[in-house]
C-alpha cells in the first residue's frame, strides 16, 4: 500500500481530520466516523505505519488505561515532475525537531 492508497480511503482522511482536533479514543474516532471499532483499529494501524498519527496513553476518572489517537500530518506537498508525482509529508514531530536544531544552531553561533 502507497501512502496516496492511505490517504485516498474516506475513514483515514477523517480520523486524521477529527484526531487533529484532539486526542481521540478509538470509540471517538468510531462514533465521529460513523465506523466499526475494527474499522478504526484497521485505519489507525495504517496511519501509524505511515507516521501519520501517534497514540497517548491517558488514565480515565474511572482509574481506566485508554489509549487515545492524535495526528501528527502536518504538511503534505504533491509535485509533478517530467511525468512523476511525489508526495512528501511533514509530521509534528519533524517540524518540532527542526525548530530545535534551528534553535541550537543559532545558540551555538553566538
Amino acid at each position: 500500500m502507497t501512502i496516496f492508497q492511505v490517504l485516498a480511503d474516506e475513514y483515514s482522511r477523517r480520523i486524521l481530520l477529527v484526531a487533529d482536533q484532539e486526542p481521540r479514543t478509538a470509540k471517538d474516532l468510531s462514533d465521529i466516523c460513523d465506523a466499526s471499532l475494527t474499522t478504526i483499529y484497521r485505519r489507525v494501524s495504517t496511519l501509524q505505519e505511515y507516521d501519520l498519527i501517534r497514540e497517548h496513553s491517558t488514565v480515565g476518572a474511572d482509574g481506566k488505561h485508554r489509549s487515545q489517537f492524535e495526528t501528527t500530518l502536518e504538511e503534505l506537498h504533491v509535485a509533478v515532475s517530467d511525468g512523476e508525482l511525489s508526495l512528501s509529508v511533514e509530521t509534528r514531530d519533524e517540524l518540532a525537531d527542526n525548530f530545535t536544531s534551528l534553535w541550537t544552531n543559532m545558540r551555538e553561533e553566538r
